[in-house]
């Protein structure tokens, strides 16, 4: 059978960051206690030019620019978001018109809380595999809203990552692909509400631990792969916690989950969380390293994937606007700029 995998890869993560510190000052919280509990330290916060659309360009952008081929011969673009700018008007149509890929392809949005992403990634997979398209791009990419205080605030941040599926040149082929789906209400928003609301006693166990335990598990049952097995790993990052936890809960080692956490710098970005710690995976991988990846999404469910590093890995890794470039380009700001740059004040 045909090998299906990672071509390519690209990240965007907005310049502007705020501090816990800053956030937790102005509602007299303990910015130490919140740092300790979240282990965050700031979050990003989008431009008044960025939203998911410009955010999702980028990212596309990077991902085309980093593989060097033809945009004509994508075949499907998904977007992957719970904060595009339309409620009905599709971002994946404005990705493609950005890359000069419209027309022959198909394209659409997707809504699985923070694990859109990664459904839009199995759904190219199962494209390239029937020969229905050569490749197919898949993006996550969100500007998370939180009220005012609620403790979303403190981590909810914006970025966003795409990722080009393929049979040729694969730097990253796909071992397996595992999926786990139920309906627990752990966070929502309904039609025409500003902020999201969430289930506290279900933000953990049942939602993010079971599922992404039982995906992960899954999959390695299905491989016959175990933790040790793997160099990296990466799960959705709420904050940087949840990750450790689970993945000591899975039997991983801080050290195969530490090239993951860039939660710590950025926050939460949703749809883009666990793809962006995938991306700067790729970034620091070696040829014939195996990587482990479960996201997670509210409502809720989890898709864990298993990948094999190629030699063409090398061909890639230096292009310029990697993760690292986006980290390290940062803009401190106070919460007036973040309020009127988040629209707070309405």
């Amino acid at each position: 059978m045909s090998k299906v995998g990672i071509v390519s890869y690209g990240s965007y993560i907005p310049r502007y960051r705020i501090a816990i510190e800053e956030i937790a000052k102005i509602w007299n919280e303990d910015a130490d206690e919140l740092i300790s509990q979240l282990q965050v330290v700031s979050k990003t916060v989008p431009g008044l030019d960025e939203d998911v659309a410009t955010m999702a360009v980028e990212s596309a952008r990077n991902a085309v620019n980093r593989w060097g081929g033809n945009s004509n011969d994508i075949g499907a673009i998904y977007v992957g978001s719970e904060s595009r700018p339309y409620a009905v008007k599709p971002t994946a149509t404005i990705v493609a018109a950005a890359l000069d890929a419209e027309k022959t392809l198909t394209a659409a949005d997707l809504e699985f809380a923070c694990k859109a992403a990664t459904a839009g990634m199995q759904m190219c997979i199962g494209l390239v595999k029937s020969d229905m398209i050569d490749y197919g791009l898949a993006i996550g990419s969100d500007s998370s809203q939180a009220r005012p205080r609620d403790p979303l605030e403190y981590t909810a941040g914006a970025g966003s990552a795409a990722f080009l599926i393929g049979e040729k040149n694969i730097i990253a082929e796909l071992e397996g692909t595992y999926s786990v789906t139920t309906d627990t209400p752990d966070f929502w928003r309904r039609e025409g509400a500003v902020y999201p609301t969430h289930g506290q006693r279900f933000t953990g166990q049942p939602a993010y631990f079971q599922h992404t335990i039982d995906a992960s598990k899954g999959l390695m049952e299905k491989l016959g792969s175990e933790p040790s097995d793997y160099h990296h790993v990466t799960f959705h990052q709420p904050n940087t916690k949840f990750p450790l936890s689970v993945a000591r809960m899975l039997g991983f080692s801080n050290e195969q989950v530490e090239k993951s956490l860039i939660c710590k710098e950025i926050g939460n970005t949703y749809s883009a969380a666990s793809i962006l710690g995938l991306a700067h995976i790729l970034n620091h991988s070696k040829p014939g390293e195996r990587i482990f990846m479960t996201s997670y999404g509210s409502g809720a469910g989890s898709d864990a994937f298993s990948f094999m590093v190629t030699d063409e890995i090398e061909k890639i890794q230096s292009y310029p606007y990697s993760t690292n470039y986006y980290l390290n380009r940062k803009e401190m700001i106070d919460y007036g700029t973040y309020a009127r740059y988040k629209g707070v004040i309405r």
